[in-house]
């Protein structure tokens, strides 16, 4: 034995703490790291304006959608997943934070003279995630603020409307040694520039362009051969904008698959949680900025690579509110209950479980500042209620949905019907809508006047008023003037 290594020995015998506490500060300082780096990565792909509507994997035989079904293929797709308000920036702040727009001051949009921007206190998904040693960044579309409550410490740039290029850009992230949190966003499918065309009958372009996107394979879909949801018109208006919807949403799917394909080769995809949801629906006057099922009850594709259940799908009610805790459980951060509105479905996704999820909440206030028309709903088993706080006056219009050829062709011609629904039943709202989703999927035939379904009707208001109450919603005022959530009126 060497004169050092028993020198060592005897001062290891005379201070064994100096040699204990040494190792264990290394070998603890070591296990983080090890611990850090075998926790999951997450990516959360958000698209703007997608309905359940245009997707092969939800069932539509016309548009072409590989790679998102692919991912139904080998996750989980969930039939009921709603968000929480039919309106982008809204929408996005519910995903982020884990709280109803109402309760947060995000009541509409963020950008240009809206300013409806988040409580400076409120803690975002992406700031809880990089306490916890994640690597955050964000490409695409924000609409969301202040910047110091979804703080994400890389922003990529690229064009939003060319996926191919979004995903391009994500390859530092993708191969970084920390986990990270993806969040990529795209403009697709929400209507393109200049939203009011040369002529009222022409189609939105929905970001399409005659030269295309570089790097993106064109989709172009015939009129006559798009399938028209029941709640919209059958016109040579609405079926030519439709096509061009699938034509953006194909752009979509073609940049899903590219970052699918660079997950892989990074050696990521058995480590990363993949979700795509869209954050309302389609992009059509009877869907976005209303409440109505085609609006709010949207895509949700959940791959975790720790869940045995491949390839099925769920019929759990789940919400937008519930994503920001979800993702915290799944990936093994510890957070409080009570900072949250939503809960955590990891049980869902790892164990096919629905028991307990049949109900869920919805709650619009603005779209633009001046479009104000605050609605809140109730979801239980298959009654949904909605109530119509501001019903005394005629339903506003985000101003691209008003100049869409789909509106104007009807609108024009003085027709009776805008698909499914009278004019005049689209325009002026009663108080209360209530409808048995079971028998009436397309929200049609309202029970709320009738006799049989009073206390169905009483026991759903019931349940609005407590989401209500526990969710802080100063619009509780407008049930019989109770004042109980509204401020002092002073400065203290």
């Amino acid at each position: 034995m060497s004169k050092v290594i028993i020198l060592l020995s005897i001062v290891g015998l005379l201070i064994p703490d100096l040699f204990l506490s040494s190792c264990i500060h290394v070998d603890k300082k070591q296990g983080k790291d090890i611990q850090l780096k075998a926790k999951p990565n997450v990516i959360l792909f958000v698209s703007d304006d997608h309905g359940k509507d245009a997707l092969g994997c939800y069932g539509n035989s016309v548009i072409q959608t590989p790679n998102l079904d692919q991912l139904a293929s080998e996750g989980m797709l969930f039939n009921n997943a709603y968000c929480t308000s039919a309106s982008c920036a809204a929408s996005r702040s519910v995903i982020l934070t884990g709280k109803y727009g109402h309760a947060t001051g995000s009541y509409g949009h963020v950008h240009d003279y809206h300013h409806f921007s988040t409580f400076g206190d409120v803690k975002s998904l992406p700031v809880l995630m990089e306490n916890e040693g994640y690597h955050t960044a964000r490409i695409g579309k924000y609409h969301v603020a202040p910047e110091s409550v979804y703080h994400f410490q890389e922003v990529l740039e690229a064009d939003p409307r060319n996926t191919v290029q979004m995903a391009e850009q994500c390859e530092k992230v993708l191969n970084a040694d920390s986990p990270f949190f993806l969040y990529f966003c795209t403009d697709d499918p929400h209507r393109g520039y200049p939203f009011k065309p040369e002529r009222w009958d022409l189609p939105n372009s929905f970001g399409n362009k005659e030269e295309g996107y570089a790097g993106v394979e064109t989709k172009v879909y015939d009129p006559k051969d798009v399938i028209v949801p029941e709640f919209l018109p059958d016109t040579k208006q609405s079926r030519e904008e439709i096509a061009q919807y699938y034509q953006s949403i194909s752009r979509i799917d073609q940049g899903f698959g590219k970052l699918m394909s660079m997950l892989k080769e990074a050696g990521k995809w058995d480590n990363t949680i993949v979700i795509y949801i869209s954050d309302n629906g389609m992009a059509f006057p009877g869907a976005k900025t209303t409440v109505y099922e085609p609006g709010i009850q949207l895509p949700c594709i959940i791959k975790d690579p720790f869940s045995k259940l491949v390839g099925g799908e769920n019929d759990a009610m789940i919400s937008w509110v519930d994503l920001a805790p979800s993702i915290l459980d799944m990936v093994g951060i510890t957070y409080n209950i009570e900072d949250f509105h939503g809960k955590s479905f990891k049980n869902v996704v790892e164990k096919g479980e629905t028991e307990g999820w049949n109900q869920i909440f919805a709650s619009h206030t603005f779209h633009e500042i001046t479009m104000y028309y605050p609605m809140r709903v109730v979801r239980f088993n298959n009654y949904k209620l909605i109530w119509n706080i501001a019903s005394r006056i005629e339903y506003p219009f985000a101003s691209d949905l008003w100049a869409s050829s789909t509106w104007q062709g009807v609108y024009r011609s003085k027709s009776e019907y805008y698909g499914n629904r009278k004019m005049k039943d689209y325009l002026y709202r009663p108080e209360f809508e209530l409808y048995d989703l079971s028998v009436d999927p397309w929200e049609v035939d309202n029970l709320a006047t009738k006799r049989k379904c009073h206390d169905i009707l009483a026991s759903m208001k019931y349940k609005l008023k407590a989401f209500q109450r526990e969710t802080n919603d100063p619009w509780i005022i407008m049930w019989d003037h109770d004042s109980s959530m509204q401020g002092t009126g002073v400065n203290l």
